[in-house]
C-alpha cells in the first residue's frame, strides 16, 4: 500500500506510450501544472486491468500517482474525456498524433504549463467535434505552440531594418525565423519569396484566438503553402523530421 503522503492526484493527456516488461506500460503524459511527465502503469497490459481503457492515447485522464524511484506509478485512472469520435476516423487519429508529437517535443517538465495544456485540449476537442477545417486548426495550433515555446516567427517587422512589413511580396528566412522586406533581402542568401496573401494568413492566425479564425474560409492552395512554410520552420527549429506529420501527408495524398 502506497504511503498517502506520497500519492498525488493529477490530470494529464496521454501523448505517447511504450511497453515495459511483460505487463507494464510507460506513459508520457502532459499535465496542466507539471508539464510533461513519464509515468508507469503496472499490469496495464493484463486482460484484468481496470486502468487500460482509461489510459489510451490522447485521453484526458484523472490519475492517482504514487512517487517511486524511477518512474512514478499510476495507481488509479479515470477518463475525463476519451474523444471517442476522434478515434473513429483515421485522418483525425493521425492529426491528433501530430498534435501530441508537437506537445511532446516542445513540452517540458515545468510548473508553468497551463497555457500549453489549454492549447492541447482545445485542439483535441476541435478534432473530436470535426466541425472546423482541420488544416486551418493545425496551422493555428502550430503558430500558437511556437509562440508558447519561444520560437515565434517574426511576421510583422523586418528582421533587417525593423520597419513594419508592407503588404507586398516579401522574403522569408526559416533559419533567421522571420521575414525581411525586399530592400533588406536584396543581398541575402537562404531566403525565399513569400506572397502578401500567404503572409496575411500567417499573421492573422498568429495574432488571433481560435474563436476569431474558426470559421475563416481559406483557399486550399493557400493553406497548403502555409503548411509547407510552417512544417519546414518546425523542422528547422527541431533539427529533425516529425514522424506523424509525414504520416498525415501520406494520408492526404
Amino acid at each position: 500500500m502506497a504511503d498517502r503522503s506520497r500519492v498525488n492526484r493529477m490530470q494529464g493527456v496521454v501523448l505517447r506510450r511504450r511497453d515495459q516488461g511483460e505487463a507494464d506500460r510507460v506513459l508520457t503524459v502532459f499535465t496542466p501544472d507539471q508539464g510533461k511527465r513519464d509515468l508507469i502503469a503496472k499490469g496495464i497490459r493484463k486482460t484484468t486491468s481496470r486502468k487500460a481503457g482509461h489510459l489510451e492515447l490522447f485521453t484526458h485522464v484523472s490519475m492517482l500517482v504514487a512517487q517511486a524511484r524511477t518512474w512514478d506509478i499510476v495507481t488509479e485512472a479515470t477518463a475525463v474525456q476519451s474523444f471517442r469520435h476522434l478515434r473513429e476516423d483515421l485522418d483525425s487519429i493521425s492529426r491528433a498524433a501530430y498534435v501530441a508529437e508537437l506537445v511532446d517535443v516542445f513540452g517540458e517538465a515545468s510548473d508553468d504549463s497551463q497555457h500549453l495544456w489549454d492549447l492541447l485540449l482545445l485542439a483535441l476537442n476541435e478534432l473530436d467535434e470535426a466541425e472546423a477545417d482541420p488544416s486551418l486548426l493545425l496551422r493555428w495550433f502550430e503558430l500558437h505552440l511556437l509562440s508558447l515555446a519561444g520560437f515565434q516567427p517574426e511576421l510583422f517587422n523586418c528582421l533587417g531594418c525593423g520597419n513594419p512589413i508592407q503588404p507586398v511580396d516579401n522574403f522569408l528566412s526559416l533559419h533567421a525565423g522571420g521575414v525581411y522586406c525586399p530592400t533588406c533581402a536584396e543581398n541575402l542568401s537562404g531566403v525565399e519569396l513569400i506572397s502578401a496573401d500567404i503572409l496575411k494568413i500567417l499573421r492573422h492566425l498568429q495574432r488571433s484566438n481560435w474563436g476569431a479564425v474558426r470559421n475563416l474560409q481559406v483557399r486550399s492552395s493557400n493553406l497548403q503553402a502555409a503548411e509547407s512554410i510552417l512544417y519546414r520552420y518546425l523542422v528547422t527549429v527541431l533539427e529533425r523530421q516529425l514522424k506523424s506529420a509525414d504520416f498525415v501527408r501520406r494520408l492526404m495524398r
